[in-house]
């Protein structure tokens, strides 16, 4: 077993196809597929269930390339700590769900790394995923919330998963909506308020599509209007054009979510603890550590939404 074979697997598994594999490692698709192979017959496993259709990851394979990601990542920060900088490109990933702070983190992230080359995925996705992507090291952090309805469930996972949570801020209930919607102007804005208008919110996939792991607090109250997109633009061009309302942390940003949306506070009561999960087999990088810095700054710019933890205070 070579490292090389060991970033064969994950590469196919993160592309879905072996084909495409070969054309991103720059390996013909025959030798790819040999050294698959020769691996899985090494370990005596069955990494990769073929089909007519294409291939997946088997369990026995899943479990195999969670190990193969924490050699990978291993093996990646003794290079990080005994090459130079320039030596190779900086790799990072993380999970996040829609939060506009996460992506200004990483801008922030990159724009103060001092690399010149890096290969690195921000993926704004689905609640369970982001746990999955964290516990099988696809992303080395995964940024979600808890609430007393979801802590239950989502801990009971974090904690199986072999996974921590670290809380970043407390956030009490918003409301996002355009300027120009009909509740705009009022300080607080109640449930019953916004009963006609229609409610827009992160859909969490046919298996998982359960309200512990909706991105939005109050999800289980009845809505007449309920739209369900997978995407920020969806929902920001569904905001503004419908006149609806999404639930949210009101950690918003101008620059990401643009000049048309606005955060008003929600009178329900209820708190949105929001923070990242890290693996606990997995050792922080050092851009995973800037990243956490760089959140940790940026959500401290919004002192009139949020309350810190009193260590970061």
């Amino acid at each position: 077993m070579t490292l090389q074979q060991l970033k064969y697997v994950t590469t196919i598994a993160n592309i879905g196809s072996i084909s495409e594999a070969a054309k991103r490692l720059f390996v013909s698709q025959p030798s790819l597929t040999k050294a698959i192979k020769e691996l899985e017959k090494e370990m005596g496993i069955t990494i990769f269930d073929r089909t007519n259709k294409g291939i997946t990851v088997s369990k026995e394979g899943e479990r195999f390339l969670g190990y193969a990601r924490q050699v990978l990542e291993q093996a990646a920060l003794l290079e990080e700590q005994y090459k130079s900088q320039s030596g190779g490109k900086k790799q990072f990933s993380v999970s996040t769900q829609h939060y506009s702070f996460a992506v200004n983190a990483f801008v922030e992230l990159l724009k103060g790394a001092g690399i010149d080359q890096y290969d690195v995925s921000l993926r704004e996705t689905q609640t369970y995923e982001i746990i999955d992507d964290v516990a099988h090291m696809k992303s080395e952090i995964g940024l979600l919330y808890y609430n007393d309805f979801n802590r239950p469930v989502l801990e009971k996972l974090i904690h199986t998963n072999e996974l921590t949570f670290t809380e970043l801020f407390t956030a009490h209930p918003h409301i996002f909506i355009g300027k120009t919607h009909p509740l705009a102007n009022k300080d607080v804005v109640s449930m019953d308020e916004l009963e006609e208008y229609p409610y827009i919110s992160f859909e969490q996939g046919g298996d998982h599509n359960s309200f512990y792991f909706s991105e939005e607090i109050f999800s289980t109250v009845v809505r007449p209007k309920h739209i369900r997109v997978r995407d920020r633009a969806s929902l920001f061009s569904l905001l503004l054009g419908l006149d609806g309302y999404t639930v949210s942390s009101g950690v918003i940003d101008k620059e990401v979510n643009g000049e048309n949306i606005i955060s008003v506070p929600l009178a329900e009561e209820g708190l949105m603890h929001i923070g990242y999960i890290t693996n606990n087999k997995m050792q922080r990088s050092r851009l995973g550590q800037e990243y956490i810095q760089a959140l940790e700054q940026y959500v401290g710019n919004y002192g009139r939404h949020i309350q810190l933890p009193d260590d970061k205070k």
